[in-house]
């Protein structure tokens, strides 16, 4: 499910990546848990579909929960943490908001 909805995301096929997406991580929440590093792999990418989509605060939302979780279980320095701080500062750079 997870490489269809990455295959669809990168076709630009948003919309339909976006359920599937959404699948994976209440799947790895509810099988792996919330702070798994493959779940938190899957919110970072709904993140990102969810900023395709338009879908800004939502986005903004899940990548800080994202942010969060991953520097707890990861640490500040661990390169996904690190990504997906970058991932929100591009974001707040184009909308003008303040980022981590």
């Amino acid at each position: 499910m997870g490489n269809l909805a990455s295959t669809y995301r990168s076709q630009g096929r948003w919309a339909e990546a976006e359920p599937l997406k959404v699948q994976v991580v209440e799947a790895r929440k509810r099988v792996l848990g919330p702070e798994h590093p493959d779940t938190l792999d899957s919110m970072n990418n709904l993140a990102i579909t969810w900023k395709d989509l338009g879908r800004l605060q939502d986005a903004e939302n899940l990548m800080r929960e994202c942010i969060r979780l991953r520097q707890q279980v990861l640490g500040k320095e661990h390169p996904n943490t690190v990504s997906s701080v970058s991932q929100l500062r591009r974001w707040a750079a184009v909308t003008h908001k303040h980022a981590p």
